[in-house]
């Protein structure tokens, strides 16, 4: 009995010990008027100083969703540290998948940019030393502008995972398709209103009747040249490297439209067999691609 009991306390040592090192913990950045939430993982030898991955959900999603809690994980586990952050859509203290059926919408596409920039500069506060900016999804999308406009000297690489873009004609067809609704019509009523006018129960990104403004409904919905992620990229000055899942079906065609583009500058990697969101093993893939090459840059 005594041997089985040496043994359990052992194992409970053990579990204790190995979990001391990684320091993680829920971090709050006050942002014009509202609370905006983030999820910081410091691993054992890794730190901040030594540099940290900025990550940036896809989108109304957040930063406990499965994608963005597995690459925090498998970065964790490969000593590199990371800041994942849930975009505000303008709520106060926003956790959980956004709900764009409740209360006014009045954030835009790009408020995502701002808030990206707004991490970097806590993140700067804190010590962290070169960082690299990293989206998935829509949030791809988001990052690949802040870094082809104008990123902080402080962002040294770009990492887009699934990288979302924007065109006017499927986004119609699918507007149609889905709520049998011609977006065109619905532009043309924003359009003819004031920025801050709302239009009340309209089809909105996940929702089949929304309260919107027409400034944050035709900055969704209007043709944006920043939406187009494969010329953004050929904008980007620091390294970037780009991941796409080669079974993907949400953003088709990466290895088509970007993969062309790889070069000195650009990385472009497919993972045979992954869907848009790298479940289960097609993660370390992913974790691996980014460990080498910010290892190459770091």
């Amino acid at each position: 009995m005594l041997k089985g009991f040496a043994v359990a306390i052992s194992i409970a040592l053990a579990m204790i010990v190995s979990s001391m090192p990684v320091w993680a913990e829920q971090v709050q950045l006050p942002w014009k008027g509202i609370r905006l939430n983030g999820e910081l993982t410091v691993p054992e030898l890794g730190s901040l100083g030594n540099g940290v991955v900025l990550i940036t959900h896809g989108s109304l999603a957040h930063n406990e969703m499965e994608i963005v809690v597995a690459i925090r994980e498998a970065l964790r586990e490969r000593n590199i540290a990371s800041l994942a952050i849930s975009l505000g859509f303008g709520r106060d203290d926003r956790k959980g998948f956004y709900d764009c059926a409740t209360g006014p919408n009045l954030h835009k596409r790009y408020d995502a940019v701002e808030e990206i920039a707004a991490w970097v500069d806590w993140l700067k506060g804190q010590g962290a030393g070169p960082i690299a900016v990293m989206g998935h999804s829509s949030g791809g999308n988001q990052t690949a502008v802040y870094g082809a406009e104008d990123p902080d000297p402080a962002v040294r690489a770009v990492i887009l995972l699934a990288p979302g873009s924007y065109d006017a004609a499927g986004q119609a067809a699918t507007y149609k398709k889905r709520y049998d609704r011609d977006l065109s019509a619905v532009l043309a009523q924003a359009r003819a209103m004031a920025p801050g006018e709302l239009l009340e129960g309209v089809p909105f990104i996940s929702c089949e009747s929304a309260t919107v403004s027409a400034a944050s409904f035709r900055s969704y919905y209007e043709s944006d040249p920043r939406g187009d992620t494969p010329s953004l990229l050929k904008a980007i000055r620091v390294p970037s490297l780009v991941i796409a899942g080669s079974e993907d079906t949400v953003v088709e065609n990466l290895a088509d439209s970007i993969g062309p583009l790889a070069g000195e500058n650009l990385e472009f990697v497919s993972v045979d067999g992954a869907d848009h969101f790298f479940r289960d093993l097609y993660m370390e893939d992913v974790a691996d691609a980014i460990a080498t090459f910010l290892g190459e840059r770091w």
